[in-house]
């Protein structure tokens, strides 16, 4: 396999969808480093495994040389993000925003290589912009583009009300790419189309359109709804590596794989080595382990230990614990494992 065709087997991994492929096979080939962007709503700064598909996607343009801009939206976040509201969203003060941005970092860098990673804030070019660039950039869309969104269109035909400001967040998420130059931005499904107008703008100010990668929500731990705080499904970045392991190894084993694809930075090729030793026997359980070790060593670096509250059938023994450093935690394959007694599914 040719380090083009291996480089986009990796990368297109577990995405949702990829607009146009042929142009990121384009630029994959033009052997240029990639400026690749993902930007961040600074309102939700405590995270969990859900939030990190994306970091996770991210981490793996790092790995293959490509340039990582990790973009914290202060400048939106006063706007507010519409994205699957049915109401006008409630803008965070500034202060709000600088304390969650300062958060977020703190927690990413868990996954992304900081020195390898640009941060960069959108405020410092809309802080800046005029009255007469704001009213020029909001000329670059019209109303009927913008009721094409669906949260828009429902809540234009519930007779709903759309505040200016909200159409205006699309426009200036998409100014973001031409501000920062990307190649590739990577987003949610539910960004579409904020990921799409960013093709857009760049086009009317003459550059070549980003590549959009969209990447799924991550299920929860009850392999049903997404993974979400509120409903208890979740498994938190800065939670015990403890209670991380209990849960992860107590997912069902429906979950393994999908958790595998969005989770995991190993190769492909180790991943496909996996699925080959539990077709051959091997019990789900141990490399739900493999698994657990890789993100423990992540966000811990340090081995994990049984909660003394979690449920018998998700305690361990001592001599089952992860023993991966964090320094190999990128490149390590796990040696075989002896069989063990299948573990409970039942989610946690």
């Amino acid at each position: 396999m040719s380090d083009v065709a291996s480089a986009l087997a990796l990368l297109k991994r577990g995405t949702q969808e990829i607009l146009l492929e042929e142009e990121l096979v384009k630029k994959l080939e033009s052997g240029r480093k990639l400026r690749i962007k993902a930007g961040f709503d600074p309102t939700a700064p405590d995270l969990h495994l859900g939030h990190s598909v994306l970091l996770t996607k991210m981490r793996q343009f790092q790995d293959l040389g490509h340039e990582i801009i990790f973009l914290i939206g202060d400048f939106t976040g006063r706007i507010g993000d519409p994205t699957g509201k049915n109401v006008t969203r409630k803008p965070l003060t500034e202060e709000e925003v600088k304390a969650n941005a300062q958060t977020y970092k703190e927690q990413v860098f868990k996954i992304l290589d900081a020195d390898k990673t640009e941060v960069r804030f959108n405020s410092e070019w809309f802080t800046a912009m005029s009255a007469a660039d704001m009213i020029e950039l909001a000329g670059k869309s019209t109303v009927a583009r913008m009721l094409e969104r669906d949260d828009f269109e429902k809540r234009y035909k519930g007779g709903q009300s759309i505040s200016i400001h909200e159409f205006l967040y699309p426009l200036v998420q998409g100014y973001d790419s031409v501000a920062l130059k990307a190649d590739i931005e990577l987003g949610g499904t539910d960004q579409k189309f904020n990921l799409l107008m960013g093709r857009e703008i760049q086009k009317h100010f003459g550059m070549e359109p980003q590549v959009v990668i969209t990447m799924p929500l991550l299920e929860g731990l009850d392999g049903v709804q997404k993974m979400s705080k509120s409903l208890g499904n979740y498994v938190g970045v800065d939670e015990a590596p403890g209670a991380m392991f209990n849960k992860l190894v107590s997912m069902p084993d429906s979950l393994m794989w999908r958790y595998f694809e969005l989770l995991s930075l190993k190769p492909n090729e180790e991943i496909e080595a996996l699925k080959r030793d539990v077709e051959g026997g091997a019990n789900p359980r141990d490399i739900k382990m493999v698994l657990a070790r890789e993100l423990i060593a992540r966000y811990h670096g340090e081995k994990p230990r049984p909660t003394p509250t979690a449920p018998p059938a998700t305690s361990w023994p001592r001599a089952s614990f992860p023993r991966t450093s964090p320094r190999s935690r990128w490149t390590s394959r796990a040696a075989p494992r002896r069989r063990s007694p299948p573990c409970s599914t039942a989610p946690v």
